[in-house]
C-alpha cells in the first residue's frame, strides 16, 4: 500500500467514490452531522447559514409576489388525510404517527399511556390541514387571492436517508394558495416556479430546466405537476422544487367554497410549491470539488475571510488591527443588495490548517495578511473558485474598491461551469439502443464503486406509463420533466407513436 499523501482535501474524489465523496465534503466543511434519531439530521451554524441565507432570499422573493407568511399545526388528525384518497395512497407508507400523549414508568422504563382518541400525523405536507382551515377563512369572492406561505418542518419517513437530500426530519417552505378561477391557479402556479427557477441559477448558480411532471411522477392529487430539474457532477438529476396545480380536488375535499359574484356558490381552485433543505445539497453536487464545498457568492455564509498571519508575538497586535480595519473597510462594500460578508479568523492556529479549513469550507474569497504585507498596504489573495496555490498579492485599495465585482465574477463563472457541464453530458437521442447504451455503466472493477457515466437524454416520448415503469425498472432511469421550452413533434423512440415534444430522461436523486 501506498504511503503517499493524498494530493486533494477529500477523499475519496468524486470519480473514485461520489457518494461517499458527498458525505465527506459535509463532514470537512462542518454542514451537518447525523443525529441519535434515525434518519434525522443536525444541522451546524455553517450548513444552516446557508440554508438561513436561501430562506432570507426566497422570503422577501415570495412576499415581492404577494405572498404572505403564517403557521400551521405539526400534527393533522388522520381523518384530514382521508379526505382526498389520491393523497392519502401517496404519504401513506411514510407517515409518523402519534397514538400516545403521555409516558408513564414500569420498571424502569418509559411506557406510552393514554391512548388518543383520533391518531395523530406528523405532517408530511399540510395541503390537508391548511385546506381546513382555508374553508373557514373564504367565503366570497372577496377573499380570493388568498395567497400563504409557511416556512416548517416535515417528516417523512425514509428507509434510506442521506444528509441534506433525503432524511426523515427536513426543512422547507410550502406556499399555499386558493384563486377564484382555474385560470388564475395555473398563473400562480407558473409564477412559483419561475421564482424556484430564478432563485436556482441567479443565486445558487445552478442551471435548472423547467418542465412538467408525467402523470407517473406527479404529487398525489395534483392536476398537474411542474418542477425545475438540475444536473449534479455524478450527473445524476435533482428535483430542486415542485410548483402544483392542485385543481379543485383539494378544495373539494376540504369544502372550501365561495361565493362568487353573481351569489353562486364555487369551489375555490388552489395550488401548493415547496423547496427544501436539499437546495443545499444542491450546492454542494452542483459546485463542490474534491477540495470541499464551493459557496456561490450570493448565499455563502461569509464572503471573506481575513487570516492573519503572525509568527512573532510582538507582532500579533498590528497584524490584528490591521486586519479589522480592512474587514470594516470591506463591510462597507455592497454585493448583491447587501452589506459584504467578513470573518476575521484570530484563532490561535497554524496558518495552513485555517487556510485549508476555509478552502473545505468554500468561503469565496481568502485574504491573508502578514507584517511583510502590511508593509506594502496588500494582502495575499485567494479565491475558491480556483486552485489553493493559486493566489497572488494584491492592494488593499484594489480589494476594497473591485470586491463587489470580484464576488460577482466568481458567481457567474460558477453558473457558466455548471451550464457547461450539464450541455456536455446532455444527449439528443432518437433510438432505443443508443438510450441504454447512454445510461448502462461501463465495465468496472470487482468491489469498486459504479463510475459516473451517463447524464441527461432528450428523447421524444409517447407518454405510455408502462414503458416508463418499465425503463425505470431496467435502468433506474425515470422522465425528470416534459421541458416547458418549445420543441418540435416527432416520434417515440420506444413505441413508434407520436410525440408532442422531446422529454428529459435520468438517473435522480
Amino acid at each position: 500500500m501506498s504511503n503517499a499523501k493524498p494530493t486533494t482535501a477529500i477523499t475519496p474524489t468524486r470519480a473514485a467514490d461520489y457518494p461517499e465523496w458527498y458525505l465527506q465534503v459535509i463532514s470537512a466543511a462542518d454542514l451537518a452531522e447525523s443525529s441519535p434519531v434515525r434518519g434525522c439530521m443536525v444541522i451546524k451554524p455553517w450548513g444552516y447559514a446557508l440554508w438561513e441565507n436561501i430562506q432570507r432570499v426566497l422570503d422577501g422573493m415570495f412576499k415581492a409576489t404577494g405572498h404572505k407568511n403564517a403557521y400551521f399545526p405539526l400534527f393533522i388528525p388522520v381523518r384530514f388525510l382521508e379526505k382526498e384518497a389520491a393523497h392519502v395512497e401517496g404519504f401513506a407508507k411514510e407517515c409518523a404517527v402519534v397514538t400516545h400523549h403521555r409516558l408513564e414508568a414500569r420498571d424502569g422504563k418509559l411506557v406510552p399511556t393514554g391512548e388518543l382518541e383520533e391518531p395523530l400525523v406528523v405532517r408530511p405536507t399540510s395541503e390537508t390541514i391548511i385546506g381546513e382551515m382555508f374553508a373557514k377563512w373564504v367565503q366570497s369572492y372577496r377573499d380570493l387571492p388568498l395567497l400563504i406561505n409557511q416556512w416548517a418542518n416535515v417528516v417523512r419517513w425514509e428507509m434510506r436517508t442521506r444528509l441534506f437530500l433525503r432524511t426523515a426530519e427536513f426543512l422547507w417552505q410550502e406556499g399555499h394558495t386558493a384563486h377564484a378561477t382555474a385560470a388564475e391557479a395555473v398563473e400562480e402556479t407558473m409564477k412559483m416556479l419561475g421564482v424556484y427557477a430564478d432563485f436556482a441559477e441567479h443565486w445558487m448558480a445552478m442551471p435548472v430546466i423547467q418542465g412538467e411532471k408525467t402523470a407517473g411522477e406527479r404529487f398525489p392529487g395534483a392536476v398537474q405537476t411542474f418542477c425545475i430539474e438540475a444536473m449534479m457532477q455524478d450527473r445524476k438529476a435533482l428535483q430542486a422544487g415542485t410548483s402544483h396545480f392542485l385543481g379543485q380536488n383539494f378544495a373539494r375535499a376540504s369544502g372550501i367554497r365561495f361565493s362568487d359574484d353573481k351569489g353562486a356558490l364555487e369551489h375555490a381552485w388552489t395550488t401548493s410549491w415547496g423547496v427544501s433543505t436539499r437546495l443545499v445539497g444542491g450546492m454542494i453536487m452542483t459546485h463542490g470539488d474534491d477540495d470541499g464545498m464551493v459557496c456561490p457568492p450570493r448565499l455563502a455564509p461569509e464572503h471573506v475571510v481575513i487570516l492573519p498571519v503572525v509568527h512573532k508575538p510582538e507582532d500579533r497586535q498590528r497584524v490584528l488591527d490591521w486586519c479589522h480595519a480592512l474587514a470594516a473597510e470591506l463591510r462597507a462594500q455592497a454585493f448583491a443588495g447587501a452589506p459584504v460578508r467578513v470573518e476575521v479568523d484570530a484563532r490561535d492556529l497554524r496558518g495552513g490548517d485555517k487556510v485549508w479549513q476555509w478552502i473545505k469550507k468554500g468561503v469565496p474569497l481568502r485574504l491573508e495578511v502578514g507584517p511583510r504585507d502590511i508593509d506594502k498596504d496588500a494582502v495575499f489573495l485567494g479565491r475558491r473558485d480556483r486552485g489553493p496555490k493559486d493566489k497572488g498579492a494584491v492592494g488593499r485599495g484594489e480589494v476594497v474598491a473591485t470586491i463587489g465585482a470580484l464576488l460577482q465574477e466568481i458567481q457567474d463563472g460558477l453558473l457558466a461551469r455548471a451550464r457547461a457541464f450539464q450541455a456536455e453530458h446532455t444527449r439528443v437521442i432518437d433510438d432505443r439502443a443508443s438510450f441504454y447504451e447512454w445510461f448502462t455503466p461501463p465495465p468496472s472493477q470487482e468491489g469498486a464503486p459504479t463510475p459516473i457515466h451517463g447524464g441527461f437524454a432528450m428523447t421524444h416520448f409517447s407518454g405510455d406509463v408502462e414503458l416508463e415503469r418499465q425503463i425505470k425498472d431496467d435502468l433506474g432511469v425515470t422522465v425528470r420533466c416534459i421541458p416547458l421550452a418549445d420543441g418540435e413533434p416527432g416520434t417515440c423512440p420506444f413505441t413508434g407513436k407520436p410525440s408532442a415534444k422531446r422529454v428529459v430522461w435520468a438517473k435522480s436523486y
